[in-house]
């Protein structure tokens, strides 16, 4: 198989030769999915082909698996010139983005995320979850609500867990954190970066974030109010800029009121400076794809953008007529990714001191 092409198979079928190339994966982006089309002048080939939606499908880059999963549309068509068809689908994850979660009762206890991500996923074909965290917390109680699907029970168990829940090429669900493995090569202005944007933002920080653990002043007469519990600071911000925040959990969940105002900081600076550039390869120097959740150097100096290790977030694989075979990607610092932290049984305190 040459490296630039793509094999979309489906039962007995391989087809490739596609005009039309879209294959997005990322770590925020839940399922992975794809888009692809064919064009050709007289009905042939195509005709023979049975594609259905619901089939099961695998969706190759050259002999690199990208997505297990299912065709959600088939489209042909035909004008006075030309037959067309257009494909798209998701993987496997899709059922636990669209489809409600289910267990019995409602209830799972005493499990990590990874424990109440296998359950909910059982439920639905091919689906499995694996993770490379060793201390995930075992979370008391996790309960469904109806109307929830089952990624929405997940991920709110995967913030509390401090971790990214996002699908691998076979189908399955990762819960991992952000990735130290770096590209065999990055992006430098000049040499592989056919175009590329920088968006500078300052309008989402803030000189201070105060984390209270109620909406209303309490105990104003020991000062500063009891339920300030923490503030955090962030010197690159100049001017007075200050964000209030009401944390999910007090009393016993102090240190969850901290962690959320750092979180604030660190998240909100990380997201400040988010790098869009079209590559004009899929494939870093080793010959392995782009990869979401990989560190890369990106080299931009018109931009300013010196050499800085950033962390790909998202990967678009794509081929047109017009454009060529390009990798559209977004990067950002690793710090834009950490996860929320939650406290999913708040208890709350009488009194708590204000730490700076």
């Amino acid at each position: 198989m040459a490296d630039e092409d793509l094999y979309l198979s489906i039962g007995d079928q391989v087809v490739t030769g596609w005009t039309s190339i879209r294959v997005t994966r990322g770590i925020e982006r839940l399922p992975s999915d794809f888009d692809i089309g064919l064009t050709e002048r007289y009905p042939g080939e195509v005709d023979k082909l049975v594609i259905e939606p619901g089939m099961a499908c695998e969706v190759r880059l050259g002999d690199d698996l990208v997505i297990t999963g299912w065709v959600d549309h088939f489209v042909p068509g035909f004008s006075a010139d030309d037959h067309t068809i257009r494909v798209t689908g998701r993987s496997r994850c899709a059922d636990l983005v669209d489809c409600a979660a289910e267990w019995p009762g409602g209830q799972i206890s005493n499990a990590t995320v990874l424990g109440v991500a296998q359950k909910l996923a059982s439920v639905y074909k091919g689906i499995s979850v694996s993770t490379d965290v060793s201390n995930l917390v075992v979370l008391p109680q996790t309960n469904t609500m109806l109307g929830e699907s089952a990624f929405e029970v997940i991920d709110r168990m995967a913030r509390y867990s401090a971790v990214l829940a996002y699908d691998l090429p076979d189908g399955s669900l990762f819960l991992t954190r952000v990735g130290s493995k770096t590209a065999a090569s990055g992006f430098a202005e000049g040499k592989n970066v056919q175009s590329a944007y920088i968006d500078y933002s300052a309008h989402q920080r803030y000189s201070e974030v105060r984390a209270f653990i109620q909406s209303f002043d309490a105990l104003l007469d020991i000062g500063d109010s009891g339920n300030l519990i923490y503030i955090a600071t962030d010197l690159n911000v100049t001017r007075h800029r200050a964000l209030y925040i009401i944390s999910e959990g007090g009393g016993l969940g102090l240190d969850i009121v901290k962690q959320r105002a750092d979180w604030e900081l660190a998240r909100r600076a990380g997201r400040s400076r988010i790098v869009q550039l079209v590559a004009d390869s899929w494939r870093d120097a080793s010959g392995a794809l782009w990869a979401p959740n990989t560190l890369a150097p990106v080299s931009l100096p018109k931009l300013k953008l010196e050499s800085e290790g950033l962390l790909i977030s998202e990967v678009t694989f794509q081929r047109t007529e017009e454009s060529g075979t390009t990798a559209r990607l977004t990067l950002m610092a690793p710090e834009a990714f950490l996860p929320k932290p939650i406290n999913l049984t708040p208890l709350w305190g009488d009194v708590a001191q204000v730490v700076r």
